[in-house]
């Protein structure tokens, strides 16, 4: 079975606190108990790649609009995320789960993802940006919730 990247982030966030997995310096000892657990080397770094690339967008990234703006995908954006997956998002942000920022981070961070992207790794993606996010300990709670105990959301 060949083991993604979400395979590899989904792990440390079964079997680590957030902040191991988060802090830079666990990185390298980190990486050794991933390899040694058998996950690929190059999707290792991956999510390592992708973690920090969370961290630096969530310091470039600034959001202004009015609540109650409506995102709209660029056509590169719709051919990876579906009309499912975008749904999900507008529900979860209409929820008060996501915001503006965090929104927008998700969105980056599915895009960073080689796999196909599916309503699963939508949640996944959520979950783990939200842990990584300060203050949204709530909303990371109530999506943990749904990954993990509830099914279908949008019917």
């Amino acid at each position: 079975m060949k083991e993604s990247v979400l395979d590899v982030l989904m792990y440390l966030f079964e079997n680590y606190m957030d902040g191991e997995f988060s802090d830079e310096t666990n990185h390298e000892t980190l990486r050794v108990e991933l390899v040694g657990a058998g996950f690929p080397e190059d999707e290792v770094d991956h999510a390592f790649r992708w973690l920090d690339g969370l961290a630096e967008q969530r310091r470039n990234l600034s959001i202004t609009g009015a609540p109650g703006a409506i995102r709209i995908y660029a056509r590169s954006e719709q051919a990876r995320l579906s009309r499912e997956c975008r749904g999900f998002v507008l529900y979860l942000e209409q929820l008060g789960i996501l915001t503006g920022l965090t929104r927008e981070l998700v969105i980056d961070r599915l895009l960073q993802i080689e796999d196909d992207i599916d309503l699963e790794r939508v949640k996944w993606v959520v979950l783990l940006v939200l842990i990584n996010e300060p203050g949204a300990e709530d909303a990371a709670a109530q999506v943990e919730e749904m990954v993990y105990y509830d099914g279908d959301f949008l019917h």
